[in-house]
C-alpha cells in the first residue's frame, strides 16, 4: 500500500453531531443557496433511483448529486423507508449520506441521513413558505404527528409570526402527545385536532407530512390565500393532495424533473386532465432568483411540493464536513 492510501482518513457524524452542528437557522439559509445554485446549473442530479423488492418491508432510494466549479464534489445518499418504524420508535428515514472529493473520488465523510433529512427537508419548507406565504400569514395547520411534523413546527416559526398551530394525525393520541411535547417550546398554543377539515379551518400556513397513499388534504377544506407545503410523499403511486387542490392552486416545486417523475400529488392529478406540464409555475430556485414569480396576489393558493433532492443532502454534508473540521466534532477514521 502506498503511503497517501494508508493517510486516508473518513469523518464520521452521528444523529446528535449533526443536530449540534447544523441549526434549523442556518439550514434555512443553505437550502437557499442550495436552490439557487441547482437552477444556475451549478448542481447536477439524475433522478432518483429506488428498489421496491415485493417482499421487502420497505424500500431503498439512492441519491446521487455533483457540485462543478471551484468546490467540486459529489454526494450519494443511500436511504431506506420504512413505514411501520414509528410504530416501535425509529424514524421511518434510515440511511446514509456520503461526501467524496470532487478532485480525486476519495471519501470524505459519512454521515446519519436520517438527521440531514429531517432538518433539510423542514428548512426546504420554510424557504418555500417565507417566498411564497403571504407576509402576515400566521395560522398553521400541520396534517402528520411525526419528525416532520416536529421539524416544520420549528422551521416555519422561524420565517413566519405565528399566531396559533393546529396539529392533527390519524392516530389522535398521536397529535395530542406531539401538542404537549413542544407547547413549552413556542410563544404560540399547539391545538390537536381530530379531523383535518377543522384543523385547516382559516389556516393559512398548512403543511402535509404523512405517509399517505390517498390525499388527506381537499380543496373545500382550504382558506382563499393559503399557503399549502406538500413533503410527505415521494412515489407517483401516492399523494396527499387531491387533484382539485392542485388545479386550484400556482405550484411550485423543488425540481420540476423531479415532480413530474416521482410526485404522485403531480402525475396523478395530471392523469385525472386537472393540472398540465404548464400547471407548474417554476422551481423555488428560480423564484429566488428573480426568474419566476411568486405569489401574485393576497387571495390565491400556492402550493410548494417538496420531493427531497440529493443536491439538498450534498449541500449540508459540505457544510457539516467544514464545520465539523473547524469545531473539531465527530470521529475520524482510516480508510
Amino acid at each position: 500500500m502506498t503511503k497517501a492510501a494508508d493517510s486516508q482518513r473518513i469523518l464520521v457524524l452521528t444523529s446528535s453531531e449533526i443536530k449540534l452542528l447544523l441549526p434549523m437557522a442556518e439550514c434555512i439559509e443553505l437550502m437557499s443557496d442550495a436552490l439557487k445554485d441547482l437552477s444556475k446549473g451549478e448542481l447536477i442530479q439524475p433522478l432518483r433511483s429506488i428498489v421496491r423488492p415485493p417482499d421487502a418491508d420497505g424500500v431503498m432510494a439512492m441519491m446521487p448529486a455533483y457540485r462543478q466549479g471551484q468546490r467540486k464534489a459529489f454526494g450519494l445518499k443511500a436511504i431506506c423507508f420504512f413505514h411501520g418504524n414509528p410504530a416501535f420508535g425509529k424514524d421511518a428515514h434510515q440511511g446514509c449520506v456520503l461526501l467524496s472529493s470532487g478532485e480525486t473520488g476519495e471519501p470524505l465523510a459519512i454521515m446519519n441521513a436520517s438527521a440531514i433529512t429531517e432538518i433539510r427537508t423542514a428548512a426546504v419548507t420554510a424557504v418555500a413558505t417565507r417566498l411564497l406565504s403571504r407576509p402576515d400569514a400566521n395560522d398553521l395547520a400541520i396534517v402528520g404527528s411525526g419528525l416532520q411534523a416536529r421539524a416544520h413546527l420549528v422551521s416555519i416559526s422561524l420565517v413566519r409570526s405565528i399566531n396559533r398551530a393546529r396539529v392533527v394525525s390519524l392516530n389522535p393520541d398521536h397529535s395530542k402527545q406531539l401538542a404537549e411535547e413542544m407547547s413549552h417550546q413556542f410563544p404560540f398554543p399547539i391545538e390537536a385536532m381530530t379531523q383535518v377539515d377543522e384543523a385547516l379551518k382559516d389556516a393559512d400556513l398548512i403543511v402535509t407530512a404523512t405517509s399517505a397513499r390517498q390525499p388527506v388534504l381537499r380543496r373545500e377544506w382550504i382558506a382563499a390565500g393559503a399557503h399549502v407545503n406538500g413533503i410527505g410523499t415521494y412515489s407517483v403511486a401516492a399523494r396527499e393532495i387531491d387533484g382539485a387542490t392542485m388545479a386550484a392552486s400556482r405550484i411550485f416545486v423543488d425540481r420540476r424533473e423531479s415532480a413530474i417523475n416521482e410526485s404522485g400529488d403531480y402525475v396523478l392529478a395530471e392523469q385525472e386532465g386537472l393540472i398540465g406540464p404548464g400547471s407548474i409555475v417554476g422551481e423555488i430556485g428560480e423564484v429566488l432568483l428573480g426568474e419566476k414569480p411568486g405569489r401574485t396576489s393576497p387571495d390565491e393558493i400556492t402550493l410548494f411540493k417538496s420531493l427531497g433532492l440529493a443536491v439538498e443532502d450534498m449541500a449540508c454534508a459540505e457544510y457539516l464536513y467544514e464545520k465539523a473540521k473547524s469545531r473539531n466534532v465527530g470521529t475520524w477514521i482510516n480508510f
